[in-house]
């Protein structure tokens, strides 16, 4: 099956993406040439998944450089906006940042232009590295013939890569130890059904769609043997934003007795935020909730609570699963480990 790729760097230009609001039914891809078509592209979902709104912040501070300006006021402003799209995940915030500093570091603007291309490409690199090593780590954990449960969508479409949850679920196919792949349809804006499905589809791995109220009874049918989610950021102390969803998958895996991991990148890690309390957490618009598929399906003057995230607390998660190993609970010392990582191949 042909590669799925979802951000191609068109370096000095732009970016090319798939539209991910059109999937499935029509893959389309856009070619993004200025800083307000890629914070459109960032706000409304067609580029999204943690890892990959890291890459593409990057890659917007890159468009920003050529079109805006690469002074520091200029890039200051770029990184501004860029943070401004999406509150809660935390690569984006990051990557906007660490772009501004690499471009500082040279005196010319022919030189920060080439510097943002070379970040951005740089990270891309290391995402797809990093997805690689994550679905090592957590296809090691399943059972051979084990069947998972996942929510929203954490493949290729997330992260230019293999993907985090959804890569260790395309890793444990490929040595032959899954059995069946469970996906929440994930509302209100159905990243499931359309996303992650498509993926599996796509590689022929066996799939089963279900309703997100469904997936409590799911889990007490002993038919899945493992939950795993992705993460938009993790607080210091393991609390873990994630999909909106997520707390209620938690909370029933724990009760019916079935392992949660988090599959996510080093990087989405904040250890500046002590807790989950302290994770801010977007709010989008009332229709996506209010109306499907363009017809509206609540009355007009309908109150509507659209979180786009929940907080999962640490004691209900089995294991973090990043590039470097598997962080087990209790979730102690994590800083230390984290900032020690390159002493060490894994985190036990």
């Amino acid at each position: 099956m042909p590669e799925v790729v979802p951000l191609r760097i068109e370096r000095g230009r732009g970016v090319r993406i798939i539209d991910q609001t059109r999937l499935p039914g029509d893959v389309v891809e856009l070619e993004l040439r200025t800083l307000d078509e890629i914070l459109e592209a960032i706000r409304s979902l067609r580029i999204r998944g943690a890892p990959l709104l890291g890459i593409a912040a990057a890659c917007a501070m890159a468009i920003a450089a050529e079109t805006e300006g690469s002074d520091d006021a200029a890039l200051a402003r770029a990184a501004a906006a860029i943070r401004a799209t999406r509150p809660t995940a935390v690569d984006l915030h990051r990557a906007a940042e660490a772009a501004r500093a690499a471009a500082a570091a040279h005196p010319t603007p022919e030189a920060r232009r080439q510097a943002l291309w070379d970040f951005a490409e740089g990270m891309l690199a290391a995402q797809r590295a990093r997805d690689e090593a994550m679905a090592r780590h957590g296809a090691a954990l399943l059972p051979a013939g084990a069947s998972v449960l996942t929510h929203c969508n954490t493949g290729a479409l997330a992260t230019g890569g293999l993907g985090t949850a959804l890569g260790v679920v395309r890793e444990a196919f490929r040595q032959g130890k899954l059995a069946r792949c469970y996906a929440t349809e994930t509302r209100p804006l159905l990243q499931g059904a359309r996303l992650t499905m498509w993926e599996l589809v796509h590689e022929g791995i066996p799939a089963t769609l279900l309703t997100d109220g469904a997936a409590a009874s799911l889990l007490a049918s002993g038919r899945v043997q493992a939950v795993l989610v992705g993460a938009d950021r993790i607080a210091r102390n393991g609390d873990t934003a994630n999909k909106v969803g997520t707390l209620a998958l938690a909370a029933a895996a724990a009760r019916f007795g079935v392992p949660l991991y988090v599959v996510a990148p080093s990087t989405t890690f904040d250890l500046s935020c002590p807790s989950g309390a302290a994770i801010p957490i977007e709010e989008r618009g009332a229709e996506e909730v209010a109306t499907f598929a363009g017809i509206r399906t609540a009355p007009a003057g309908a109150v509507v609570y659209n979180p786009a995230f929940d907080v999962t607390p640490a004691e209900l998660i089995a294991g973090w699963v990043t590039e470097l190993g598997i962080v087990h609970p209790p979730f102690a010392e994590v800083e230390a480990r984290l900032r020690d990582a390159s002493e060490r191949a894994t985190i036990h």
